[in-house]
């Protein structure tokens, strides 16, 4: 194929996303359950300092540490910085500080949000205590914020056993990035010849290796690539993984099969996901193609032709 004029460079807001499960200690479950139940623990070292947040073995020298301490909810600002615009997720809508907080009682800081009018009516130094959240669960959370306090330490610090009814055992621990991708003139290309059910790779002028999905450049030869080549529809499984976790959000029930594809004509597997044939029976060699959707612009999954299976001496520099 000759090369086609260069589409405008395409451009899309992408979310990547991965809510984190995990189970909690004895320490970091009395820590958070305390925070529901409005109590702040820390924990102390053999040294005699005090760590809040709490830890389950001491930074210094690795020793286990279950000596567990009530600190009070006020406390001391030892540094910050102002966040002006806050973002999706934080603690306030409204501008603040991030503060590290050194709570009465203990012998390191705590990184919250601070709730001020403004950064002039923040400073180093300042007095401060816990804002507790309405609805309390046994997260971090449940700290809504530090807002400013005139006053003493509310209590004196003292030990603690831990014990509270109902502990918290374990947390969902959000990640999420929220950016714009431009995928640039190769593979916006790639993407206008998808909406048209057609995949086209990029050929290298030096090493001749076709390139799906193109990249613009050959990683071997490091030349520009420009050539544009059709291939497949059909491919060759080169590898497949079976996936037992179903995905928060996607509705396809496990076990399913995600494999490499090398479509005819190319010199780079794709990933793409295999349907139209039982899980345990997806192999290497496995002739497939692409079943798209109404709408679609994208191949939702592959299926197999029927046709006999590759030798593996087709497909074994593509693994």
């Amino acid at each position: 194929m000759t090369p086609a004029p260069a589409p405008e460079v395409l451009k899309a807001p992408l979310v990547v996303e991965f809510p984190f499960t995990r189970s909690l200690g004895p320490v970091q479950s009395a820590f958070l359950t305390g925070l529901r139940e409005r109590t702040v623990l820390g924990v102390r070292t053999a040294g005699g300092r005090v760590l809040v947040p709490p830890v389950e073995y001491d930074p210094d020298t690795a020793a286990e540490l279950r000596d567990l301490v009530e600190v009070a909810p006020t406390g001391t600002v030892t540094t910050w910085a102002w966040n002006p615009a806050p973002r999706r997720g934080q603690p306030l809508s409204t501008p603040f500080a991030w503060a590290l907080v050194r709570l009465d009682g203990a012998d390191t800081a705590l990184l919250h949000a601070l709730d001020a009018p403004g950064p002039d009516a923040v400073r180093t130094g300042m007095r401060v205590r816990v804002r507790w959240a309405e609805e309390r669960e046994g997260s971090i959370t449940d700290i809504a914020c530090f807002e400013p306090y005139d006053g003493p330490a509310t209590h004196e610090p003292g030990p603690h056993d831990g014990v509270f009814a109902d502990p918290v055992t374990g947390i969902v621990a959000p990640a999420r990035l929220d950016y714009t991708y431009a995928p640039g003139r190769a593979q916006s290309r790639y993407l206008a010849a998808l909406a048209g059910r057609k995949t086209v790779g990029e050929r290298c002028p030096s090493c001749r290796k076709v390139y799906v999905p193109p990249r613009g450049a050959c990683p071997t030869c490091g030349v520009a690539t420009e050539e544009q080549v059709e291939v497949g529809p059909g491919g060759t499984v080169t590898t497949f993984c079976i996936v037992n976790i179903k995905a928060r959000n996607l509705d396809i029930e496990v076990p399913y099969v995600y494999a490499h594809i090398a479509l005819d004509g190319a010199d780079l597997a794709l990933h793409g996901r295999i349907g139209g044939i039982p899980y345990d029976q997806v192999r290497m060699g496995l002739r497939v193609t692409p079943v798209w959707t109404e709408g679609g612009r994208y191949p939702d999954h592959y299926r197999p032709t029927g046709e006999p299976d590759a030798d593996y001496d087709t497909y074994k520099e593509l693994l």
